[in-house]
């Protein structure tokens, strides 16, 4: 009888603790890490797997998706899902709200939830778990239930829907948010999420750190007059005049009332999302530094990393926030490579070409905003990371570990570890490669990556010691992909 259901072997293992891979055999039993060292007995495993000295980085989690935003919500699901697993992402986090887009419908999360979780059951072929974000007054109140009662321990505010929509201008922001008539989404509504969320921590002691708010930076009316201002001058077009419409100190506005209202609510858990410029991250340091009690946590995303307004692939790569100049990428990866940012996400919103062009399809104001991601998200940070001199455990940390941990669920996801749920990437680092969108598995057809040159490969996943994909071709067996409740 065997003692193990899977051993891999001739690996390097980026494990916790340690900067650079390590030589050891991985030993799973029932979907756990149950054995990490070298020299473990290959007789010992009802199967062997020989990674021909690929790196195993732990499983992706992915703290920021946007599933169902533009699509069907289970169809999107079982394509995306697909795409997570071909990037070496074995855990998305999915932001869902109610409103237009999503499932398109108001309403109490009490009867909207449950159905979000009805349509993506069985339809993931990675492990998953939802951020809510709460639109009115009642979903304020729902708060405590759904931490309780459906393991939800992260919420978001969109700082920018004051008077913008999800693409632009939006004249009517009750009808685009379904809030009821009388009630504003705007800075007053925030600062009571942030006391709802408060409350429900002081509730919820033992698991108060893991009750955290997210926030999307950037000020709707700095927004809107530079919208203005760049269309009627019209010297500017694509995704830099995208970026200027969205100037960089709209976002560092934005982080710096966030904070303060996080002060002022007593909230220390907040993360701040997508952070694009070097204004952003400034603003994001000098808050924490004024406020040194508040447990800021500081994101970007791979797209902000990997691309720039002027060499992305066409008005496919328009986002919110905006990708932004060279300069930008380069500041962000200085942090970064500071240790000054926390997590590195996909922000994966598959919005397919038939919806996200307008007439004229060069028009970045009339495009949709988001793109895919997931399928590049570890590969680009390996490849580009390499080039900077950005150590593999510090990716781990930055793509799996941290996030894991600060989104309650640590206790099984995140690292390689014994214990823990066995989530793995095996990477080819020495793997040049072409992105193609025409190769990805999402149903999105273009991409903003399209042709970059990328160094590091993700060539096999497996998902709590299950291989969902195996030498770069994702299974076409049952998904088997579950909702993580949380704390887990």
């Amino acid at each position: 009888m065997t003692e193990y259901d899977v051993l891999l072997t001739n690996v390097k293992a980026v494990l916790p603790g340690h900067d650079e891979p390590q030589a050891v055999d991985i030993a799973v039993k029932d979907g756990k890490f149950a054995r990490i060292e070298a020299g473990i007995d290959p007789a010992s495993a009802a199967e062997v797997v020989d990674a021909g000295g690929k790196v195993a980085f732990p499983g992706v989690v992915d703290a920021h998706q946007h599933w169902g935003i533009y699509n069907p919500l289970p169809d999107d699901v079982r394509t995306e899902s697909r795409a997570c697993a071909q990037g070496g992402v074995t855990t998305s986090l999915s932001y869902m709200r109610t409103g237009q887009y999503y499932l398109n419908k108001g309403g109490a999360y009490a009867d909207f939830f449950p159905e979000v979780l009805a349509q993506t059951e069985g339809n993931a072929l990675v492990d998953y778990t939802y951020h809510l974000a709460p639109m009115s007054k009642a979903q304020i109140g729902e708060i405590p239930s759904l931490i309780t009662d459906h393991g939800v321990t992260s919420f978001k505010v969109f700082m920018f829907y004051g008077s913008h929509g999800l693409h632009g201008r939006s004249t009517d922001q009750s009808e685009f948010l379904m809030t009821p008539e009388g009630e504003r989404y705007d800075y007053a509504h925030f600062e009571f999420v942030m006391r709802g969320i408060q409350k429900a921590r002081e509730e919820n002691p033992e698991i108060a750190d893991q009750i955290s708010l997210s926030l999307h930076c950037e000020t709707a009316e700095i927004m809107a007059a530079y919208t203005k201002m760049v269309e009627e001058e019209g010297e500017l077009k694509g995704l830099p005049a995208y970026s200027a419409s969205r100037p960089p100190h709209s976002e560092g506005l934005a982080v710096t009332i966030a904070s303060y209202l996080a002060h002022e609510t007593q909230l220390p858990t907040i993360n701040l999302l997508h952070l694009t410029s070097r204004k952003a991250v400034e603003a994001a340091l000098t808050m924490a530094a004024a406020f040194p009690h508040i447990d800021f946590r500081r994101e970007v995303t791979v797209g902000h990393l990997l691309a720039d307004c002027d060499t992305a692939h066409g008005v496919g790569g328009k986002v919110n926030p905006p990708l932004r100049p060279r300069e930008d990428v380069e500041a962000l990866w200085s942090y970064l490579l500071d240790g000054k940012i926390d997590w590195v996400v996909s922000d994966h919103a598959c919005c397919k070409e038939e919806l996200k062009f307008g007439e004229p399809k060069d028009d970045v104001f009339l495009a949709k905003s988001g793109f895919g991601g997931a399928e590049y998200l570890l590969a680009g940070m390996v490849s580009e990371g390499g080039k900077r001199g950005l150590a593999y455990g510090r990716i781990a940390e930055l793509t799996a570990t941290n996030p894991a941990t600060r989104y309650g669920l640590g206790g099984r996801k995140g690292a390689i570890a014994v214990g823990l749920d066995a989530d793995v990437a095996l990477v080819d680092d020495a793997h040049t490669w072409t992105v193609r969108a025409e190769d990805s598995e999402s149903t999105q057809e273009y991409t903003p990556f399209e042709g970059a040159e990328l160094t590091a490969k993700v060539t096999d996943t497996f998902l709590r010691g299950k291989r969902i994909m195996t030498d770069g071709a994702v299974t076409d067996e049952a998904p088997s992909g579950t909702y993580l409740k949380r704390p887990l």
